[in-house]
This record gives C-alpha cells, sequence and structure tokens, in this order.
C-alpha cells in the first residue's frame, strides 16, 4: 500500500499506530551498444559498417519505480518542502541520461553534413559533364561553301587578268613598255588597299572626302585608258572601254578582299568542324565513363550514409523516450505532490508524524 492510499486510510480509520513502509527493489533494462542496420537492397561497391551506438545507464532507483516516486511526491506535499528542488533533480538526472545521445546525434549530424557536400560536389561535376556531354553530342557541323568561294576567288582573279591584258592592249601603241600598264591597272585598283568602301560597308559615313578616295584613282586612271583609246578605236568603243574598265576598277578591288577573306572564313569552320569531330571521338567516351565513375561514387557515399542517418535516427528516438520518461515522472511527481499538499491541512499533528516516523 503506498503513502496516498495509507493518507486516505486516515480520513477512513482513526488508527495512530505508525504504518511501516517498504521501499521497493527494481533492476534497469540495459540497453545494446551497437546499431547494426539491415543490408542495403540495392547494388553494394562496399558492406557499411556498424555505427557505434552511445551506451545506455541505469535510472537511480527511486526513478524506476513509480510508486516510490509517488510516494515521495505525498512526502514532499505533506512536509514544508517545495517540489522546485526535486524537480530539477529529476531533470538533472534525464540530462545526464540524455547527454550521450545528443552528443552523438550531433556527431552523426555533422558527419551526414560532410556526406551531403561530397554528394553534391559529385552531382555539380555530373550535371557539369552531363552539359558537356549533350552539347558536344548535339552539336552538327557547320556547313560551308567552300567550292563556290573557290570558284568565285577564281573568276574574280580571272576577271582581273583579263582587264590588266585590256589596258595593256589599249596603252600598246602609246606606251610599249608593260610596266606602265601595270600601274596604271594598279592605281586603277587603288581601292583594292582601302580599309573600307561606301559600296559593301552601309555604316561608313558618306563624305567628299571619302567620295575622292573610292572613286578619284579608278576614274583617273579610267579617263587616261579612254583618252589614248580613242586615238585607235571609235568613240562608242572607247566609251564602252571606260565604262567597263571604270566600274571594274571601282568594284572587284572589294570584291577581290571581299573572297579572300570569305575563304579565311570558310577554312576557319572547315578547322572548327573537324575538331568537333574530333572531340565527339575523342571526349565523348572519356567523360560518359567519369559520369558512371562519378554515379558510383556518389552511390557509395549514400550507401556510406544510410547507417550513419539510421543510428543518428536511432539515437533521437532514444533521447525523445528519455525525455518523454521525464515529462511523465515530473508530471507524476507533481500530481502526487499537489494532491498531498491540497489534503495536508486535514491532517493532524499526530497524523503527519506517523507518516515520516
Amino acid at each position: 500500500m503506498t503513502l496516498f492510499k495509507r493518507l486516505f486510510t486516515f480520513f477512513a480509520h482513526d488508527s495512530s499506530s505508525p504504518i511501516p513502509v517498504t521501499s521497493p527493489t527494481a533492476s534497469a533494462p540495459v540497453a545494446a551498444n551497437t546499431v547494426v542496420p539491415k543490408p542495403f537492397e540495392g547494388e553494394l561497391f562496399f558492406a557499411p559498417e556498424p555505427v557505434p551506438f552511445p551506451p545506455a545507464t541505469a535510472l537511480p532507483d527511486w526513478l524506476i519505480d513509480d510508486e516510490f516516486l509517488r510516494d515521495e511526491g505525498v512526502l514532499f506535499g505533506l512536509s514544508d518542502t517545495q517540489a522546485d528542488g526535486k524537480i530539477a533533480e529529476i531533470r538533472a538526472v534525464f540530462a545526464q541520461q540524455s547527454a550521450p545521445f545528443e552528443a552523438f546525434v550531433d556527431q552523426q549530424s555533422e558527419k551526414i553534413g560532410e556526406l551531403n557536400l561530397l554528394i553534391e560536389q559529385r552531382e555539380n561535376q555530373l550535371t557539369t559533364l552531363r552539359n558537356r556531354a549533350n552539347d558536344l553530342r548535339t552539336s552538327q557541323a557547320t556547313p560551308t561553301n567552300l567550292i563556290r568561294t573557290i570558284a568565285s576567288l577564281c573568276l574574280s582573279v580571272a576577271l582581273c587578268i583579263g582587264t590588266f591584258f585590256l589596258v595593256d592592249v589599249t596603252l600598246q601603241p602609246a606606251f610599249p613598255n608593260q610596266w606602265i600598264s601595270v600601274g596604271v591597272f594598279l592605281a586603277g585598283m587603288f581601292n583594292l588597299f582601302g580599309r573600307f568602301s561606301v559600296f559593301y560597308d552601309s555604316e561608313t559615313r558618306l563624305s567628299g572626302r571619302r567620295i575622292i578616295e573610292e572613286v578619284g584613282l579608278p576614274l583617273a586612271s579610267s579617263v587616261f585608258v579612254f583618252v589614248h583609246a580613242l586615238q585607235t578605236q571609235s568613240v562608242a568603243t572607247a566609251t564602252g572601254l571606260f565604262l567597263f574598265i571604270f566600274f571594274v576598277f571601282l568594284l572587284s578591288g572589294k570584291l577581290f578582299l571581299s573572297l579572300l577573306a570569305t575563304l579565311q572564313a570558310e577554312l576557319r569552320t572547315i578547322a572548327s568542324n573537324r575538331t568537333l569531330i574530333a572531340s565527339q571521338v575523342q571526349k565523348l567516351p572519356v567523360w560518359e565513363s567519369e559520369i558512371g565513375q562519378l554515379e558510383q561514387e556518389v552511390d557509395a557515399i549514400r550507401i556510406q550514409k544510410w547507417p550513419v542517418v539510421v543510428a543518428m535516427n536511432q539515437a533521437e528516438a532514444e533521447r525523445n523516450q528519455l525525455n518523454a520518461q521525464r515529462d511523465r515522472l515530473v508530471n507524476l511527481f507533481l500530481s502526487e505532490f499537489e494532491l498531498a499538499r491540497s489534503l495536508r491541512d486535514r491532517l493532524t499533528d499526530k497524523q503527519r508524524e506517523a507518516f515520516f516516523n
């Protein structure tokens, strides 16, 4: 019979004989020291090792038996002692009990954070490699117009050569030296050496100076040839020759340079296409191998992380169980204490002394 039951016996029977109080004894269960997780059902790259689990210590006898704690609650309630000290003692005992689990949870949480960081790094590398591989795999060779460019360049060269012979034949009666014809031809092709042309560059600002630079020497060379053509040919023929040579001088120079630039761009495109094909042949297998290796590393890290998570969850469960047991015992002690305190004034001094003897 507990103190609380005997307290009510005083109100049912008037007895002054002391009632003996017996203290029960009990043994505390001992928890296992290690946690061995169940085998992982997926593909294992290595077997996960068991995570050391913090050992559980036994509770004091006065916390193991609820009846004993009720008796103490009644004794504290009947006396003038406050319950704060006893509650603080209960909380201190359970704080000591849960401290290893708290430290274990913090340690495993830090280890899980490190493993998550490794997984994140591997996944970032995987994403980068996959994007590169997809971009390289889907890249297509740029089409080129090399044959057309070469043909256009050959026709432009033939046009320039034909124009030179036309100038040379026209100037031959007056200037037998062929170098004079070369000089006149190059003077007419002066715009060949210019950086820009108002005929091909729409952003070039048009001005009087610009027009003279573009048209001056081609016009002077054409007039020079026209004057000498009048000496041996008719006016109509000389005029047609003038117009033909003038426009050839005016446009063919820039056309020749434009074709050279186009040819250079086409050659660069061909080189880029060859580099792309070589990269697809050489880099794609290497990247796919690296992707497979990173995926295996991610799976291995996750397998290594799994027993740590299981052990941390079990430690949290043990800690929560201890906290729930602490709150239950505190509430049990308080309920007995408050009930005994409410009935204390109804007992006589002799009855109170009987409880403490």
